[in-house]
């Protein structure tokens, strides 16, 4: 496994599905970018972290699957699967304990050994018809 691609899955398994901030320092770049599929854009590992526990506040069991990955000398691209059961609020909308699954892609740049860039792009409209939400 080449290196971006054990940090795209310790991203994945570790920082995001078992919620472990002990990997987020060794696996995110200072300088970290992410942009998210709610929109945001966020930098560093903090900021980072405080994009998942959006997530989180919403869909406390919020799950990444990895489907495909792709390499690319020092990039990478995933196919992804998000399940999960909304509780709390997520894109405005209140929870009910119902589940939501729905897929996505990113796509990574690594530098030094960590990443150094992510761009999500879930696919919001359908996630949008399971919480009951106004598309758009």
């Amino acid at each position: 496994m080449s290196d971006i691609a054990a940090l795209v899955h310790r991203f994945y398994l570790d920082a995001w599905n078992r919620w472990d901030d002990s990997v987020v320092e060794e696996i995110l770049a200072p300088d970290f970018v992410f942009r998210g599929s709610l929109g945001d854009e966020v930098r560093g590992p903090d900021g980072w972290r405080s994009y998942r526990d959006k997530i989180r506040s919403g869909v406390p069991d919020f799950t990444n699957e990895i489907v495909d990955l792709v390499i690319d000398g020092d990039r990478a691209a995933a196919r992804l699967f998000y399940t999960g059961h909304h509780h709390g609020t997520l894109l405005g909308v209140a929870g009910a304990g119902g589940p939501i699954a729905y897929s996505g892609a990113a796509f990574f740049t690594a530098a030094a050994g960590r990443l150094s860039e992510a761009w999500v792009l879930g696919d919001l409209d359908s996630l949008r018809r399971q919480l009951g939400a106004a598309s758009g």
